[in-house]
């Protein structure tokens, strides 16, 4: 069960449509505020003008700071900006008491071992998945609406392939430490801290609450190719807090995914792995199947060896 202890009128369930109103709009304010403030700060940080940072996120400009200037916009504008969006909601709109001291009280070290064979069968099975959606064809009628996603999921890749080719030691670290940390960190305490709590108080249903809050956290990527593969990770995410009462757990397995992906990219790119971000056609029945049938098995162990401390204050 999720800890999120409020009585805030606001909170309340009947008042459902206000509170998912307010939480989408003091996020959106904080995220282009922090991403402004990004702005201002990046040009004497990185020696790169606004005009510079636009056309190397368009694939235009290759500025010798381009790419660690955009990472530290995408670490105060998302990351941060994530994180702060969680932490004034819950503290001035639902005067919510998020329970920290709780989620580690309730990280347990063998429930940490099992959650490694979750995160390992996720990605197994997600490579199936990563193939599935990334070939997927629409019917003929839709074929402008198939060109308009192919187009945006283009420009997208060509960003991500551009922040993850790093050319240095000090390049990669700030990767991990954007892409890995406090992305990991940031979404976790918004999607699964805040978010998904409130859906599931909502519908009524912890499984509605988590799929649902997994849709909500692929669809804000805006890729429809990987669609997919990101939720079944923000699946994953959430029911390893449900079973453990302890945001600790989604967080580091959102950590480890992120940054396992960047490693991958790095030693691709040295030539010590065969690695491409691109490819979508490496999936193995036999893997995935046998990545399904240990994340099942594994994530049923957790919820067996989980027993959390919970004081969770239900939203009327």
């Amino acid at each position: 069960m999720e800890i999120y202890k409020t009585q805030s009128t606001i909170a309340k369930k009947s008042n459902w449509l206000l509170s998912m109103v307010v939480t989408l709009l003091v996020t959106i304010g904080v995220l282009f505020l922090l991403q402004g403030l990004s702005l201002i700060l990046v040009i004497p940080l990185f020696q790169v003008s606004i005009t510079e940072i636009i056309q190397v996120m368009t694939g235009q400009s290759t500025a010798p700071n381009g790419r660690m200037a955009i990472l530290f916009i995408q670490g105060i504008g998302t990351g941060f900006g994530f994180i702060a969006a969680t932490l004034l909601i819950a503290k001035l709109v639902d005067k919510a008491d998020m329970g920290f001291k709780q989620h580690f009280d309730n990280f347990k070290f063998i429930p940490f071992l099992i959650m490694i064979f979750v995160i390992l069968g996720g990605m197994m099975f997600n490579t199936l998945l990563i193939d599935l959606n990334g070939n997927f064809q629409f019917p003929s009628f839709m074929a402008e609406f198939e060109k308009m996603l192919q187009q945006k999921e283009a420009e997208l890749m060509a960003l991500t392939i551009y922040l993850t080719d790093f050319d240095s030691i000090q390049e990669l670290m700030m990767g991990v430490l954007v892409i890995g940390v406090l992305a990991g960190l940031g979404e976790e305490l918004f999607f699964r801290g805040l978010l998904q709590p409130k859906l599931h108080q909502y519908t009524g249903n912890m499984h509605v609450g988590v799929w649902l809050t997994a849709f909500i956290f692929s669809a804000i990527h805006m890729q429809f190719y990987g669609f997919l593969p990101r939720m079944l990770l923000g699946a994953i995410f959430g029911y390893l807090y449900c079973y453990s009462g302890s945001l600790i757990y989604p967080i580091i397995a959102h950590i480890f995914n992120n940054t396992f992906t960047i490693v991958l990219v790095y030693l691709g790119k040295l030539g010590k792995i065969d690695f491409d971000i691109e490819e979508v056609d490496q999936a193995s029945w036999p893997v995935a199947l046998g990545g399904l049938a240990l994340l099942v098995i594994s994530l049923k162990l957790f919820s067996e060896k989980n027993k959390p401390n919970l004081t969770h204050e239900k939203l009327e």
